[in-house]
């Protein structure tokens, strides 16, 4: 753990001003019971050894640091470096904390995992976990992502889980986290909610950077071994946060490493098009926690869009809040149809499709990249790939 994660989150939950457990209070001791048992039994040999065993023979841990040669030579500027977390089972960063949450689970003796997810990742890397531990699964997920990530539903199905579909309010991410969550409180003692981002009431903003914090240790290591330096910049795309602070946290204390989180712009921030939460949100309470989030006059979260459907959340984690208000890390936006040009170049000039999140980054990069020299370096997290989007894609750009 750095030194700026240390005392981080305090005791009730918050980092600085966020987090924090914004609950009824009988939840506040079901809460309290799962960070005890977190705090217990992930520090055991057993479920260290278990979890190393499943990060490297069944996920396909360490996901290798790439250098993207044709996009970095076409964009001239700094070299350009990818962490292929697209790489692992299931195709993107989430089964990372999947398994963590999962083994989690079962060492507690839970008989249910829930979950939500919006462009299935989660979904799909959680039914995967609980097929593997051998816990029930339920997933909720929007109506419109249901239709628009068909391949991810597909593969729950198949995994065994059962897909609950929310149809009320815009059917999209921020609906099922409540519908999911209400699911939970029927029966909060047998159930396990295993949040997909590093969101929610503590303790699972820190569970969740927890499990996500070996891809930065991993890259760390990798880059000082390939480059024999640090990386100058860190780009990653932010819906909830977790693949960025999953990169970012183990950097934190090395001030020469510019770190810069990517959310979405949508169809223009002069819109109600987009969901760039820490660009243009404010503080309020959201779904368990406090954090910055686009909220009307009385406080109620606002619709929020994205192409990718894994990044349309109108709140985002309490530790990029508090990052964003100490200006360790800056958070930016990119649109639509600076995405969407992203994907297409990093498919054909290094024939891989990301996903429509993680092209976010990649577009960030792309730009920040040409105003850099040669001698400089960007570690992109490749947080997922686009098989999930390829359809989606086709249609958007009439292939």
């Amino acid at each position: 753990m750095t030194k700026l994660n240390a005392d981080m989150p305090d005791s009730k939950g918050y980092f600085g001003e966020y987090g924090g457990q914004i609950i009824p209070p009988e939840l506040v001791k079901v809460m309290n019971d799962i960070d005890e048992a977190y705090e217990k039994v992930t520090k055991t040999a057993e479920f260290q050894r278990e979890l190393h065993q499943l990060y490297t023979d069944y996920v396909g841990r360490p996901s290798p640091i790439y250098y993207a040669k044709r996009l970095s030579e076409k964009l001239g500027g700094a070299r350009i470096f990818l962490k292929r977390e697209d790489l692992n089972h299931t195709g993107a960063h989430k089964i990372n904390h999947c398994i963590g949450e999962a083994l989690l689970a079962k060492f507690m003796g839970k008989k249910k995992v829930l979950a939500e997810t919006g462009a299935g990742q989660h979904g799909v890397a959680l039914a995967t976990a609980c097929a593997l531990v051998g816990i029930e699964c339920e997933i909720h997920m929007g109506e419109i992502d249901i239709q628009k990530e068909h391949p991810n539903v597909v593969k729950m199905k198949i995994l065994g889980c059962k897909l609950v579909s929310v149809t009320r309010g815009t059917q999209t991410l921020k609906d099922a986290v409540d519908s999911a969550f209400e699911e939970y409180l029927k029966d909060p003692v047998n159930y396990f909610y295993a949040i997909g981002s590093v969101v929610g009431p503590h303790p699972f903003p820190k569970i969740v950077r927890d499990f996500q914090s070996i891809v930065g240790k991993e890259a760390r290591e990798q880059f000082l071994v390939k480059e024999n330096k640090l990386p100058d910049v860190l780009v990653a795309c932010v819906g909830g946060g977790s693949n960025a602070i999953g990169l970012f946290t183990a950097f934190l204390d090395d001030s020469s490493v510019r770190m810069i989180g990517v959310e979405p712009g949508g169809k223009g921030l002069d819109t109600d098009q987009h969901a760039a939460t820490l660009t243009l949100g404010s503080k309020g309470a959201l779904h368990g926690f406090e954090c910055y989030n686009l909220q009307d006059s009385d406080g109620n979260p606002l619709p929020v869009y994205s192409i990718a459907s894994g990044l349309d959340y109108p709140g985002v984690g309490p530790q990029h809040c508090h990052l964003k208000d100490i200006k360790r890390v800056e958070y930016t936006s990119i649109d639509d149809s600076e995405c969407m040009d992203a994907f297409m170049q990093l498919s054909r000039l290094e024939g891989l499709i990301p996903a429509l999140e993680s092209a976010h980054a990649v577009a960030h990069a792309m730009k920040i990249a040409k105003t850099m020299s040669p001698e400089e370096t960007i570690l992109i997290n490749l947080s997922g790939r686009g098989d999930k989007d390829a359809d989606f894609v086709a249609n958007y750009l009439s292939l």
